[in-house]
């Protein structure tokens, strides 16, 4: 579309490119922040999303000072939290195994942060929270789902829209959260900014 304004995808997630797809926004391009992600010490889990979306915005923002109208970049952060505990993003198995036992049988809460940087560079925040329940895991499907590899880099160890999605006894709030991005709060987000969805922004 010739008057689509120019929007930068902070992330290199392909689950949220697909999820924006999915909603008919395509970004005219992908440009990941690769800021550092390590927690702050006694970081609570909202504030932790929080700073990292802002961050990530505001570093790619940053690349595009001199552009005018300034593109909107959208970024984003998600985790799992149990209580006060932000899990990691395994890359071994037994990080992945220890995720996965601390979640079984019992709610945590996903949350995503989201930050845009709108035409006029001006930041936006939206805070997206969702909890949800695991089923008791039994060996034979802890160790299964371990076998299948579909953990490695999934906040907490699990991908909702995968074979992991057995183990979920229930979702409250926003299930696009839970793979990555909060279709509704990005699509508020950008509306109210000017951005048009459907082609056209009442």
């Amino acid at each position: 579309m010739a008057d689509q304004p120019h929007l930068i995808l902070a992330s290199e997630s392909p689950r949220r490119l697909a999820l924006l797809e999915q909603i008919g926004v395509v970004p005219a391009r992908v440009q990941p922040a690769e800021i550092d992600e390590i927690p702050n010490k006694r970081e609570l889990p909202r504030d932790y999303v929080k700073r990292l979306a802002k961050q990530k915005a505001e570093m790619v923002a940053s690349r595009h000072r001199s552009i005018r109208p300034h593109p909107y970049i959208l970024a984003a952060d998600t985790i799992v939290a149990c209580g006060r505990r932000i899990l990691p993003k395994p890359i071994d198995v037994e990080t992945a195994r220890q995720c996965l036992d601390m979640l079984s049988g019992r709610s945590h809460m996903v949350f995503t942060g989201v930050a845009l940087v709108d035409a006029q560079a001006n930041l936006h925040f939206r805070l997206a929270e969702t909890r949800v329940k695991f089923k008791r895991l039994s060996h034979q499907e802890l160790a299964g789902y371990l076998e299948s590899g579909e953990w490695q880099g999934k906040a907490g160890g699990y991908a909702i829209q995968g074979k992991a999605a057995i183990f979920i006894r229930s979702v409250s709030g926003s299930y696009s959260n839970v793979v990555g991005l909060p279709l509704f709060d990005v699509a508020q987000l950008l509306s109210g900014c000017g951005y048009p969805l459907f082609g056209k922004h009442d």
